[in-house]
């Protein structure tokens, strides 16, 4: 586990916030953390309210999946799920169950950073190595270094 605010502090931003989309992303994408928070402010204002969707995406209140997945695509990044309805958790966030290399890892509510199986996050979000992985965003081989 590495304590990071993924450039939160150092951007001017104080106290507490739902902001860890934009954390992981920073962490992950290696783009500063002001960057990632007003392009995602950006995406926000594009989306369309509906019944279901009564609030548009904020980088400091949570962001909306579609949201997040226009966002990493156009990165280049790739989905990659560990899960299906029905076939229960078969991946948890554990070195020893991902990937290596630069991870944004979608669990339960919250948004996660892994580098080379360790998370880089504000807490320690792993449960003691329970929780469940939804799936996970990875780099486009060959795109970064």
């Amino acid at each position: 586990m590495n304590t990071t605010d993924g450039g939160r502090a150092a951007a001017g931003y104080t106290g507490t916030a739902g902001d860890c989309v934009c954390r992981a992303i920073a962490i992950a994408a290696q783009l500063p953390y002001q960057e990632v928070y007003t392009a995602l402010n950006g995406a926000g204002k594009t989306e369309r309210l509906t019944r279901r969707r009564r609030r548009r995406s904020s980088a400091r209140t949570g962001v909306h999946k579609d949201t997040i997945r226009k966002f990493l695509t156009g990165l280049g990044w790739i989905w990659t799920p560990t899960m299906k309805i029905g076939s229960g958790c078969r991946v948890h966030l554990r070195a020893d169950e991902l990937p290596p290399g630069r991870l944004i890892v979608q669990v339960s509510k919250h948004l996660t950073c892994v580098i080379d199986g360790v998370i880089h996050d504000t807490h320690d979000c792993s449960r003691d190595g329970t929780r469940c992985v939804y799936g996970y965003w990875s780099e486009k081989s060959g795109d970064r270094t």
